[in-house]
């Protein structure tokens, strides 16, 4: 602590002395007062962040002391509005961190993280400040509060006590302990992952290893290698745009075996990136947290602020879902082991075999495969049908603004209009892997929508993607996964930037975490409709719309590989939840645990689960523990708002939009999710549309 408050100390020294100006302590003046990239430094975060959180804590110790009796305006709303220029620097740091991070960045951000999360525990623990939240609480029936004013009532008090205000002193700095140990887990287990994802590389000298594989994926790993210094050769690496293809087209069985392994065994080699002992912990810290404030464990926490509620839900809803899916991948698994014997093999089907074989079966099923369709999928002709499919929907316009300041050469920006020709909203795109970010695909805020008086601030939103990257030869053609994936980022960012709250707590995507998944899933189901393809498929070279049989093929093909496709990922599902219904503190041993867990369902041997724990960053360091399965959650949502499109016989269909668009991406977290999702659909969802769409329903 003496180290950041004397660096603390120098900068306002420097400061003082006509030293470069910080640009978080300034006024921006760039356009919209979108961040100035172009002259933020790694320098100028932690003295930013210490002034930011001694901003915040006046303010909060203001409230506290007022000596006028406690009224939502002036403490809900004066909280909901406090640590602005924090809530700036961090929002920044989170995108940098996520797409330009170094060992410099990464150690701001070891040095900052217990901090950060003593900062929340000082507010979220003092005493004064929970007594008048509570006393504003306690007459929640007579103030008549509106809607969006009740919730962020309700919210705030729930987030006091469920961040420990009502726990004794003791037990107050126990809880900070473990909310700073946590913090820095966290943070070590994501910087593992990346480096563990960076150093791999499989080098290729004879070009006769590269039987099978397009040219495409070729040239890729010809240019990947010049970029690592392996000039005349291919690289190939566990980056998803390079592994996948591989894995699909590579006719070397052995290769694929060290490509896929390499993949699987990330963070599980007992070295200085060893996740086990990370997650272990961090295991056992939940539990002994969950313990403290009152819940069973730590799902049981987690979910009580869910809309699923308890883990017996959860659980309900996985197995409803895992059985049919279980017995179609075992059918799966069947027919990929016929076509590995008709052709003569003489080995068992393996989970490096599986993407192979997979895509000849489809071929042959289908005529179909996915370098017959990367052609027709270049992404600026993606991202063109993209913009065009939400104007049809909500009349949303977007125009580049190259003016505007970015942090890589890959970044692109635009200004979002309505109809009117207002400004909505301003979104980036980040859509190339490289070294400095981390894997996936998310959305976030730079900064969220408000109200500032009767006046909207309009957000500033982004998508970062892994993408196929273009090469010299040709433009970044995508897979289907990467189409459906970029549609369904595109509708977080929507959820973002339509988002009409007053209160910045409760905008955008500040909603329960098993319903910030509905707008981003039911974008996808616009990606693959013939309509919609119509508007964006065109051959990269010729400029042909891709031919109707072709699209007739992808529909007819919609339910290959279902199976396999829901095992892996409800199995992690279901590993995440095992991890996080422990009930006691006894340290597990990762791979032990995860053996008896997936044993359980009967994941079979030929299918990996999406995630194992050793790189499972959406739970250890992405906040989705006990929530990985909050993407099926929603999916029942999405595929039951996707049929009310289609029951009207039109997919842009203007009325279900615009109800769409009022009460769910408008909304926010203003009101209980399922009160919005019925006041849109006029009833609870039901699970029949999703186990029909991926073709598991009897």
């Amino acid at each position: 602590m003496r180290k950041v408050l004397l660096i603390m100390a120098l900068s306002v020294t420097l400061a003082g002395t006509g030293a470069r100006a910080n640009p978080f302590f300034e006024t921006w003046d760039t356009p919209f007062g979108v961040p100035p990239f172009d002259r933020i430094t790694i320098a100028d975060f932690q003295p930013a962040f210490m002034q930011g959180m001694a901003d915040q804590k006046a303010e909060v110790e203001a409230i506290a002391e007022d000596p006028d009796p406690a009224t939502f305006a002036n403490t809900i709303e004066a909280l909901d509005a406090s640590g602005s220029l924090l809530r700036r620097v961090g929002a920044v740091f989170g995108c940098l961190n996520g797409t330009m991070t170094d060992d410099r960045m990464q150690a701001v951000a070891r040095d900052l993280a217990p901090l950060r999360s003593k900062h929340r525990d000082e507010i979220l623990l003092n005493g004064k400040l929970f007594a008048r939240v509570d006393a504003v609480y306690r007459q929640r029936d007579d103030l008549n509060l509106d809607r969006e004013q009740q919730r962020l009532l309700e919210e705030t008090w729930k987030r006091f006590v469920r961040g420990g205000a009502k726990l004794s002193d003791q037990d107050k700095e126990k809880l900070k302990e473990l909310n700073q140990e946590l913090s820095l887990l966290s943070l070590k287990f994501g910087e593992n992952v990346l480096k563990e994802t960076n150093r791999f590389e499989y080098v290729i000298e004879d070009e006769t290893e590269l039987d099978g594989l397009p040219d495409g994926v070729i040239a890729a790993a010809a240019e990947t290698a010049a970029e690592r210094g392996h000039q005349g050769r291919w690289v190939f690496t566990i980056q998803k745009p390079s592994l996948i293809p591989f894995l699909q087209y590579s006719t070397d069985r052995q290769a694929r075996r060290r490509m896929l392994t390499a993949y699987a065994q990330k963070g599980n080699h007992g070295d200085e990136l060893d996740n086990n002992d990370i997650l272990a912990r961090m295991v056992v810290l939940r539990t002994e947290r969950a313990h403290l404030l009152g819940f069973d464990s730590h799902a049981a926490y987690v979910l009580d602020d869910n809309m699923a509620k308890t883990p017996d839900a959860v659980y309900k809803l996985l197995d409803e879902v895992w059985w049919p899916a279980l017995k179609k991948a075992k059918a799966e698994a069947a027919e990929l082991q016929t076509m590995i014997d008709q052709e003569g093999g003489r080995f068992q089907l393996e989970p490096w075999d599986w993407w192979y074989y997979a895509e000849k079966l489809k071929k042959q099923q289908y005529d179909l495969d996915e370098s017959m369709l990367r052609p027709y999928f270049e992404l600026e002709s993606v991202r063109a049908g993209l913009f065009e499919t939400v104007h049809r929907l909500y009349g949303l316009t977007f125009a580049p603004r190259p003016d505007l300041p970015v942090w890589h050469p890959d970044v692109k920006a635009y200004e979002v209009k309505d109809r009117d020709g207002s400004t909505v909203a301003i979104w980036y795109s980040d859509y190339f892997p490289r070294a400095s970010k981390r894997g996936g695909a998310w959305m976030d805020a730079l900064r969220k929508e408000y109200h500032d008086g009767d006046r909207r601030v309009i957000p500033v939103i982004y998508n970062v993607g892994n993408f196929t990257k273009p090469t010299a030869g040709e433009p970044s053609l995508l897979s289907v996964d990467e189409v459906k994936t970029m549609f369904h980022e595109f509708g977080h960012a929507l959820h973002g930037m339509l988002s009409d709250c007053r209160y910045q707590s409760l905008s955008g995507t500040s909603v329960a975490r098993d319903f910030v998944e509905l707008p981003s899933q039911v974008m996808e189901n616009w990606a693959l409709e013939p309509e919609v393809l119509d508007l964006y498929a065109r051959h990269y070279k010729t400029g042909a719309r891709i031919p109707q049989e072709l699209v007739a093929r992808i529909k007819a093909s919609g339910h290959f590989n279902q199976g396999f496709e829901t095992a892996e990922y409800v199995a992690a599902s279901y590993l995440d939840m095992d991890w996080h219904t422990l009930t006691d503190t006894t340290p597990r041993v990762p791979a032990d645990f995860e053996k008896t867990s997936l044993e359980r369902i009967g994941l079979i041997p030929q299918i990996i689960v999406r995630y194992r724990s050793p790189y499972f960053q959406h739970i250890f360091s992405g906040g989705y523990s006990a929530g990985y399965y909050s993407y099926l959650w929603a999916e029942v949502l999405d595929a039951d708002a996707f049929a009310a499109f289609k029951e009207t016989g039109d997919i842009f269909d203007p009325a279900t939009a615009q109800a769409f668009r009022e009460n769910i991406l408008e909304r926010g977290g203003g009101e209980d999710p399922m009160v919005l999702y019925k006041r849109f659909r006029g009833r609870e969802p039901s699970i029949t549309p999703l186990l029909e769409r991926r073709g598991l329903a009897d």
